[in-house]
């Protein structure tokens, strides 16, 4: 089936994006590595020792980075609905953790200690139609502040996307509500005409 003009143009810009090539050559399995590498340098996010979890993981790039960060006493949980390919040092729960099972083997990876930082990477399958897909992206933004909440030790930080639009305004003022810092950044590897924000909330409250 031939491709849509929008669609050739699409996989043309990614194959010249200088992120997309940078991974290609330095070994990360995607683009968004260069998000997160960017907020940790900026925000001191990842630490020697951290447990970590990293929603919405596939391919797998943010934990790629991760687990280099935290180190052999460290512990990086990673979950998506899709398949990953394992990444050495990374556990991996695969299921949708909106479900009490998922969510079970995940916490269950966990341990009794909790987290020190939750991060999530997740987004919708766009449709182009604004007012089916920021609801959808919203309400996967909410997904993850509730289990930051439910597994986050006191002052332990949650970092994730979310698109600026409906809800975007409410969701932040939720954050404060649990966090007693909330700051929004948008890294250089974030394309310029993406609403995509990222969201850090540090010192969850006890």
């Amino acid at each position: 089936m031939a491709r849509s003009k929008s669609s050739r143009r699409w996989l043309k810009e990614h194959h010249d994006d200088p992120y997309t090539q940078r991974a290609r050559a330095e070994g990360y399995r995607g683009r968004a590595v260069y998000k997160l590498i960017e907020l940790d340098e900026k925000n001191g996010l990842l630490r020697p020792g951290m447990r970590v979890v990293d929603l919405g993981a596939a391919p797998g790039s943010w934990s790629q980075y991760a687990v280099t960060r935290v180190g052999d006493a460290g512990a990086i949980v990673a979950s998506d609905i899709l398949a990953m390919e394992p990444i050495p040092g990374v556990t991996f729960v695969q299921g949708d953790f909106h479900e009490q099972d998922v969510l079970d083997r995940l916490l269950a990876e966990l341990g009794g200690s909790g987290a020190d930082l939750v991060m999530s990477d997740m987004a919708p399958n766009m449709s182009g139609i604004g007012i089916v897909d920021q609801p959808a992206a919203m309400g996967l933004a909410e997904l993850a502040h509730d289990l930051a909440v439910r597994v986050l030790k006191p002052g332990g930080t949650l970092l994730t996307k979310m698109f600026q639009g409906e809800g975007s305004d409410e969701f932040v003022r939720a954050l404060r509500a649990d966090f007693a810092t909330v700051r929004i950044r948008k890294p250089r590897a974030s394309r310029d005409r993406s609403r995509e924000m990222y969201v850090l909330a540090s010192a969850r409250n006890l």
